[in-house]
């Protein structure tokens, strides 16, 4: 998302009021983070619904990733100079819209097709959010509130996704979107009530920075490994209710546990990737990409042992989770002065990494069954690796003499 240095209200608000807008915001990233992984855990219903098999199902989730991936550099040259609350509110609203589309959806062609409309503001929100409550924070304070915005995310694959999977199962599909639909709508509410005005910067521009971003190799190459190496875990998660049902042996119900590993484990991996960062983030990338691949062998080992696959679930999206997070770091880090569209495009490229890992899975469970899925997605991880290594050569070679 390329948007202008946050600006500051008039008035900086009270830490009640600060509380208040930051949790608006968090609610917001609640919504987004349920709606984008409840489609994996009630895939299986979704397919008999429209009447199609699972991996073509698997393709809605391609097309809310590949929303998610268009989403932030289009929008980049449409929404630099505009106000941040009203285009807070516009976003939320078009979410909305589009989730009740999709419960709404009586063929697979239109439910595809909203699904894609609805990944458009992913991206965007949580880029203006970010910059919204960077700017009614204290300057010691700024990470602080971007990370409690970010937080809505973790929190609903731990609550809002296994609660939703549950739905889904005994409600009906269209059920988890619709409650989608509510929390976006619950999110206008609130922005409205709590968030305050902050003026938009009318010389913003998404043009110089676009031009610096995407000309950076670096930038490339690190985009690159988040979209391949993340694609792994993708590759099974996409479809961890048919490997958990038909590999597993286990019933409908196990469903959404296996659901609440994958968010327990986003939220250890986060805190880890903290700590891994403090010593070397590049490293850790290295490490995490290593560690996801050996995970996914283990995955396919144990696969048809029913409930010994949870912890494994767990660690692998605890790998995954710090994967994702250290190269937002790096991303920032070798963006230069396109510090914000940098941040921004990780949610671009992991959300390619959704789309890559769901589409190759599909292929592989069509020809191989839903066993191969974990095979595919190690070796993605190991690809995402390559990539980070190629990236450190380039790093280390000295620069030509002009």
């Amino acid at each position: 998302m390329t948007l202008a240095p946050p600006t500051s209200p008039s008035t900086k608000p009270s830490t009640r009021h600060l509380t208040l807008a930051v949790l608006a915001l968090a609610v917001g990233g609640f919504a987004i983070g349920t709606t984008e992984f409840v489609t994996m855990g009630v895939l299986p219903q979704i397919a008999d619904g429209i009447d199609v098999s699972t991996s073509t199902a698997g393709h809605l989730i391609s097309a809310y990733a590949l929303g998610v991936v268009v989403g932030v550099p289009l929008l980049s040259f449409f929404v630099a100079s505009l106000p941040r609350k009203g285009l807070l509110l516009a976003l939320m609203g078009v979410y909305a819209l589009f989730n009740l589309l999709s419960a709404a959806a009586g063929s697979y062609h239109l439910l595809l097709l909203a699904r894609f409309f609805d990944g458009l503001p992913h991206g965007a929100y949580f880029g203006v959010a970010s910059l919204v409550a960077a700017s009614m924070a204290e300057p010691r304070h700024k990470g602080r509130a971007i990370a409690m915005v970010m937080i809505g995310l973790s929190v609903a694959n731990v609550v809002g996704v296994p609660a939703a999977t549950w739905m889904g199962q005994h409600l009906g599909w269209r059920a988890p979107y619709v409650a989608a639909a509510g929390l976006a709508v619950l999110t206008v509410l609130l922005v409205q009530l709590f968030v305050p005005h902050v003026p938009a910067d009318r010389e913003a521009t998404g043009r110089r920075e676009a031009r610096e971003f995407f000309t950076n190799l670096q930038v490339w190459l690190t985009m690159a490994a988040g979209a391949i190496g993340f694609g792994g875990m993708f590759a099974v998660y996409s479809y961890i209710a048919p490997i958990v049902t038909n590999v597993g042996g286990l019933g409908d119900g196990a469903v959404p546990w296996f659901v609440l590993a994958f968010g327990l484990g986003m939220v250890l991996g986060t805190w880890f990737a903290g700590e891994l960062a403090r010593w070397s983030v590049f490293r850790s990338l290295v490490i995490s990409g290593v560690g996801l691949m050996a995970v996914l062998l283990v995955y396919w080992l144990v696969a048809p042992h029913g409930w010994w696959l949870w912890p494994i679930n767990l660690v692998m999206t605890s790998m995954a989770s710090v994967l994702t997070v250290n190269l937002q770091l790096r991303l920032m880090d070798v963006a230069g002065n396109a510090v914000t569209l940098g941040a921004a495009m990780n949610h671009a490229a992991l959300n390619l990494a959704n789309a890559l890992g769901a589409y190759l899975g599909g292929l592989a469970l069509d020809a191989w069954g839903e066993r191969s899925t974990p095979l595919v997605g190690a070796a993605l991880a190991v690809g995402g690796t390559l990539v980070l290594l190629w990236s450190a050569l380039v790093h280390r070679r000295p620069p030509v003499p002009a």
